[in-house]
């Protein structure tokens, strides 16, 4: 959920047994973001009920992600879904974190940890985690269009979709929009909406000054 408007991100870690990584009935874990939403229902469904896997979420919400930024949060979220899993472990259990990406979140760093580039193609794990992240956030969306109607979180889960920039216009950000990120950030410092297009083409100028 890093490049939504709205919502916070959500961050998974998961630990399984090594045999349970070739096991036949969970060759449908995959990247999230290569599945419908109804695979990755069922796919969540399979991963938090199995015996011999263990998972965490953990959600940091607008607020910090403006007052920070995206990535420090989303880092913040990570730290605290693996933390949340090592608190549901057997005290002496043993583990490596695998972190998706080519960044360790600094509060990990001491520990046994190590990044990887493309790791939900790669590690069942960061797949598994990816789907259950994924999941989570969309539900959590569910929740908020019920809070604010008029925005149509429940279909676009935040991103900037031109109904989703339609509405912005309509009826303003609320309090579920990220006022560090674009057009919402433009808006309440001009009072005006920009296109997407009129956005670009300011970011090509600032780069070739």
């Amino acid at each position: 959920g890093r490049g939504p408007w709205a919502g916070p991100v959500v961050a998974a870690a998961v630990v399984s047994s090594s045999a349970l990584v070739s096991s036949s009935t969970l060759l449908g874990v995959t990247d999230s973001k290569k599945l419908n939403e109804a695979q990755r229902e069922l796919v969540y469904k399979e991963l938090t009920h199995h015996p011999h896997i263990r998972w965490a979420v953990s959600v940091v919400g607008v607020s910090r992600i403006d007052k920070a930024n995206i990535l420090e949060a989303a880092h913040q979220a990570m730290t605290g879904a693996v933390r949340n899993l090592q608190r549901r472990l057997p005290s002496r259990t043993e583990t490596s974190i695998v972190v998706d990406g080519n960044l360790i979140p600094k509060k990990l760093q001491k520990k046994r940890s190590r990044a990887l580039v493309g790791g939900d193609r790669l590690c069942f794990e960061i797949a598994a985690a990816s789907v259950i992240a994924k999941v989570t956030r969309d539900r959590l969306m569910m929740k908020l269009d019920q809070r604010f109607p008029s925005y149509g979180f429940a279909a676009h889960k935040g991103y900037g979709t031109a109904a989703h920039q339609a509405a912005l216009v309509k009826h303003g950000p609320c309090s579920e929009h990220r006022s560090s990120f674009e057009p919402i950030k433009g808006f309440l410092a001009t009072g005006q909406w920009r296109s997407r297009l009129a956005r670009q083409k300011n970011l090509a100028v600032r780069r070739l000054r």
